[in-house]
């Protein structure tokens, strides 16, 4: 990967790491989003290095946060999880070889979904759900995972509206996130995808990460954060859409 290349994916690596510290999501909606749509790299690489980013961050904040975990929920969604990430994995992989198109549409749907689903405040539920709603829930975010390294939609959605409480569904969305990432990041070790490119890739990306983390920290934008929810919002919206409306002529024409 040359510089002019890879200058502009490291800055929307740090755009997005900067949304997400002052907002709470976005990172890995926008990084794929972004690259697809200006074609900065393959949707297999920046997914690869979003995985192995979001497992880096993920390793270093969870000691010391697995207390209040409802286990039983976790294991539940791991059930889902676990299967659905090599499911993804390996759709990705017939994708991008056979039906680009169609990965492109895909990966939009899933970022204005994703985006609908940060801007709803869902409902709590007055009693815990089913094993088999927290497995349903872990399946469909395993496989988002496994093929866009984006896996929080659906679970974030599920644990919200529990009986929770915030802190406690906070803590279980990162076992959870750690988890997909580690898995995905291990089964693509393991088949021996994580090539050199990724790696100096995710190399670069981590202390970028840190850095745009502890700015977002310092010096967050002097906007509420109901304003900065919205601006992440329509960002989201307006690369979903793009997304979509550029993969349907490729998809017409197959």
């Amino acid at each position: 990967m040359n510089a002019e290349t890879l200058l502009p994916l490291i800055l929307v690596i740090a755009v997005a790491t900067y949304f997400q510290t002052v907002t709470g999501f976005g990172l890995g909606m926008i990084v794929m989003g972004a690259t697809s749509g200006m074609h900065l790299a393959s949707v297999a690489t920046v997914a690869a290095v979003v995985s192995l980013v979001t497992l880096t961050n993920s390793v270093v904040a969870l000691p010391g946060r697995l207390h209040d975990i409802d286990w039983r929920a976790a294991r539940a969604a791991s059930v889902g999880i676990l299967p659905a990430i090599v499911t993804g994995v390996l759709l990705l992989e017939y994708l991008s070889s056979a039906a680009a198109g169609v990965l492109q549409l895909l990966l939009g749907i899933v970022i204005v979904q994703g985006s609908i689903g940060f801007a709803l405040r869902p409902v709590q539920l007055d009693e815990r759900s089913s094993d088999f709603s927290f497995a349903a829930s872990g399946f469909f975010s395993g496989l988002s995972g496994g093929l866009f390294g984006v896996a929080g939609p659906p679970l974030i959605f599920q644990f919200y509206r529990q009986p929770m409480e915030p802190v406690a569904v906070r803590n279980m969305l990162l076992l959870l996130f750690t988890i997909t990432s580690g898995t995905r990041s291990l089964y693509l070790g393991v088949q021996g995808r994580l090539d050199g490119e990724i790696w100096t890739l995710a190399a670069v990306a981590v202390p970028v990460v840190a850095l745009a983390t502890v700015i977002g920290r310092r010096y967050p934008p002097p906007l509420a954060a109901r304003t900065m929810r919205r601006i992440v919002f329509l960002v989201l919206m307006l690369i979903g859409a793009y997304l979509v409306m550029s993969a349907v002529p490729a998809i017409a024409d197959f």
